[in-house]
């Protein structure tokens, strides 16, 4: 009996080809701000005339068309799926086909899932494509890993205890497996403490500067007008330049 191969992987490559950087957003722990940093950093990039395209890989809990106040209307299809473009972000979610519903996904199930969605989606010619990683360095994360070339990781971290240590083993794990670190990101910064620039200094990667943290966020999320006004917005300028 002849085994049958599985062509999705293959796919994935040529789906990816006209992508120029693939940039994993990862803050290797839930609560952190990760998917705001990655939804904002797409608006910042995309209002800076970049060609940017934003995956939001969390299948538990995928937030980045609330922040970004997109509507989950299903994709066009035709030889593939062509993500929504929203204030100029080419974006991609599992909430555009699951809606309200929870994705009950496990073990083989959301490997199989994780690979559709990268077969499918037809991304064209990008300057860059931002992952919102799940969180953790779970199954899903080390798919990811696998299957998508090129990949670079940003780090997302801030001054608490539990969120240092699982950084750090995150950016262990991922200089283990030689994935590049673009470098360090310090998230909703209350005090100036310099154990995030000191942990980015432990691994050799750039700390990326600090976002403080804005009373005034959450009220803006949904609201790109009052999301660019918030110091979310403004610290990700630099970022922005630099990856762009």
């Amino acid at each position: 009996m002849v085994e049958s191969i599985d062509p999705r992987p293959f796919t994935i490559e040529e789906r990816l080809a006209g992508v120029q950087r693939l940039v994993g957003v990862t803050g290797s722990k839930g609560g952190i701000g990760k998917s705001v940093v990655a939804a904002t950093l797409a608006l910042a990039l995309a209002d800076r005339g970049v060609k940017v395209g934003l995956f939001d890989l969390d299948f538990t809990s995928p937030s980045d068309h609330v922040v970004l106040g997109i509507d989950r209307r299903f994709p066009e299809e035709e030889f593939g799926v062509d993500p929504h473009v929203v204030h100029g972000i080419h974006m991609m979610s599992v909430a555009f086909f699951a809606g309200d519903a929870a994705v009950p996904l496990r073990g083989a199930a959301t490997t199989s899932a994780l690979l559709e969605l990268l077969a499918i989606t037809r991304w064209g010619d990008l300057e860059v494509l931002l992952l919102d990683m799940p969180p953790g360095l779970g199954d899903t994360s080390l798919d990811v890993i696998n299957l998508v070339p090129r990949l670079q990781f940003l780090l997302i971290g801030n001054g608490s205890r539990v969120v240092v240590e699982s950084v750090r083993r995150a950016a262990g794990l991922l200089s283990e497996l030689n994935v590049p670190l673009i470098g360090l990101l310090e998230n909703m910064r209350r005090s100036q403490t310099g154990v995030v620039r000191s942990l980015a200094q432990e691994f050799g990667m750039p700390y990326l500067g600090a976002i403080p943290f804005d009373s005034d966020l959450e009220a803006a999320l949904g609201n790109v007008g009052r999301l660019r006004r918030t110091a979310v917005y403004g610290a990700l300028g630099e970022l922005a330049e630099s990856l762009s």
